[in-house]
């Protein structure tokens, strides 16, 4: 785990995807430093973390309960839980399990859950999961092998390519970084999280919820379709939505300065730090 003191004890606690080690908030790190204190940490087997002593314990509900853990050791200030794709769902049960001390919330670019099913609009990634799972634990070498040895900067290239990363406003620079830590992550622990991310929905908490949320979102963005963020904002007692036109997944690095923006208004307006 990263920290900066800030001007406030208010702490923006920041929650990555699946297989990212912190790339995401290269900007924001700095950014919100200006008004708070930050904090960033790594899930089980990911960044600096361990593998996880027990494989069957990396659920969204498991990640949460290490998100409390991490607030605790910060001296539990107030907290602002900042959660990118993945991180929303940990976000959000973290906020199940004890909501006391956390003043708001942002997400970017992420799902109350049920990602599989919801991923470049279809339900098609749920369905291929449980078989490549299954082929994975039967050949684990051959699998390895294959996911270690694309180079970083090839599956770079597809990405651009593909369009899932915007070549126009994005500096590729800033998204390498992820390319290399998803070679070092184990495959089959990254297909359970993903299965149980896929199983796992928050839906039911949204109206509940009772602190600020801000959702961003890009208009362009084929991980998590703009529909369910409008969706999980207007499900929100007082959600805000920000839609990022062209943002795609990585929105928060192609768009710093106005996410930064939107964030800082966020926070001025709810009197956060």
């Amino acid at each position: 785990m990263r920290q900066r003191a800030g001007p406030e004890q208010t702490t923006a606690i920041l929650c990555d995807g699946i297989v990212c080690d912190g790339f995401i908030y290269k900007y924001l790190w700095q950014d919100l430093g200006r008004s708070l204190s930050v904090a960033h940490w790594h899930y089980r087997g990911h960044g600096r973390s361990a593998r996880p002593a027990d494989d069957e314990r990396i659920g969204v509900e498991d990640h949460a309960a290490d998100l409390d853990a991490v607030r605790r050791h910060l001296g539990d200030p107030p907290a602002v839980l900042i959660g990118h794709s993945f991180g929303t769902q940990v976000a959000l049960e973290a906020y199940r399990l004890r909501p006391e001390r956390i003043q708001a919330m942002v997400f970017l670019c992420g799902s109350f859950g049920r990602v599989t099913h919801t991923f470049k609009g279809t339900d098609l990634l749920a369905a291929v999961l449980p078989r490549l799972t299954e082929l994975v634990g039967e050949h684990p070498k051959v699998a390895r092998a294959l996911w270690s040895r694309v180079p970083p900067r090839v599956a770079l290239k597809i990405a651009l390519l593909t369009g899932d990363i915007d070549p126009r406003t994005v500096n590729p620079a800033d998204v390498e970084p992820y390319f290399r830590h998803v070679a070092d992550v184990d495959f089959m622990m990254f297909l359970r999280m993903l299965t149980r991310a896929g199983e796992h929905t928050a839906e039911d908490l949204l109206s509940g919820i009772d602190v600020p949320v801000l959702v961003v979102a890009g208009d362009h963005d084929s991980f998590t379709p703009p529909g369910l963020s409008e969706s999980m904002a207007e499900a929100i007692p007082g959600g805000e939505l920000v839609m990022i036109p062209g943002g795609t997944h990585v929105a928060p690095l192609e768009h710093h300065e106005l996410v930064a923006m939107r964030i800082e208004k966020f926070l001025q307006v709810h009197r956060i730090g």
